[in-house]
């Protein structure tokens, strides 16, 4: 088995996960492939030289299975680096949260074995893809999560019209727009009253951001939609985000939305459900008056 590593650069707390993580693979005699940037971080600011059998660029993986370290965030910019490629991607949580890197540093060594011995599934996770322009233009790029508009600075809202399928949906008067995957759901469309969509479901999510109207509420569409998107504003520019990464725009950009060809491939252990996620990370049936 071949397995490719990718890790976040900044958490230097994650060294002990790190330093188990290799522990694991090598007495596995597992292939080992690190992808660069993140091989000169364990080096030079953990101290820590794994033994690894190649180290690799971030478009340069050919593996069975990527594995990344860190938070969602990591997650998401590893799963931009494998694109199409269908390769699964596991995501081990040395961050926060955790609903996408939901592997904690305790259950690496019996993940790995499930791994070794095929117990596990492969969720495929919807992908949007972002055109400007023209709807048939080469794409701009892909988004795990979610396409946000927002307004550049802290001047006034802006106003976001909006199309489905050539049909006008509503001119939304806000500070920004998220269109969301069901895995996008419990992120940035969750934090402004989005609704939590089963990662397997075939919908997209609309959500406005501090919308001017109290009457604008969150919609959610079948996958099959394609999304069109132009932006009035005071100011000559707005921002894009796709899944974090950010680009200033022209505001007579126009913008097309929809499913992206392929899938992310996202591997699970066996009894690690959704359901079990939202339980754990949200707290839900936590109750601060049963505790002594």
């Amino acid at each position: 088995m071949k397995i490719a590593v990718f890790g976040n650069t900044y958490r230097k707390e994650t060294l002990e996960q790190v330093k188990i993580l290799f522990q694991v693979l090598n007495e596995r005699k597992i292939f080992i492939s690190v992808e660069k940037n993140f091989y000169d971080f364990m080096v030079n600011e953990l101290s820590f030289v794994p033994e690894v059998n190649e180290i690799i660029s971030a478009s340069d993986v050919a593996s069975d299975l990527v594995l990344s370290v860190g938070g969602d965030g990591t997650f998401l910019k590893t799963a931009s680096f494998i694109g199409n490629k269908n390769i699964p991607i596991l995501g081990i949580n040395t961050g926060r949260l955790g609903f996408l890197a939901d592997i904690s540093g305790d259950e690496i060594e019996p993940t790995i074995d499930e791994i070794i011995r095929s117990r596990y599934s492969i969720e495929n996770r919807a992908v949007l893809q972002l055109c400007i322009q023209q709807k048939d233009s080469e794409p701009y790029g892909y988004a795990l999560n979610e396409v946000a508009i927002s307004k550049q600075d802290s001047s006034s809202m802006i106003t976001i019209h909006t199309k489905i399928n050539d049909v006008f949906l509503n001119d939304y008067q806000s500070d920004g727009l998220i269109i969301s995957t069901p895995t996008g759901s419990t992120a940035y469309s969750m934090s402004v009253g989005g609704p939590l969509v089963l990662p397997q479901s075939k919908n997209l999510i609309i959500s406005a951001v501090a919308p001017h109207s109290l009457n604008v509420r969150p919609l959610v569409l079948p996958d099959e939609v394609e999304i069109e998107l132009t932006v009035d504003s005071r100011s000559s520019c707005f921002l894009i985000a796709l899944d974090g990464r950010s680009a200033v725009m022209d505001k007579n950009t126009k913008l097309f939305v929809k499913k992206a060809p392929y899938h992310v491939r996202v591997l699970k252990r066996e009894g690690h459900t959704f359901f079990n996620t939202l339980r754990t990370k949200l707290m839900w049936g936590a109750d601060k008056r049963n505790e002594k």
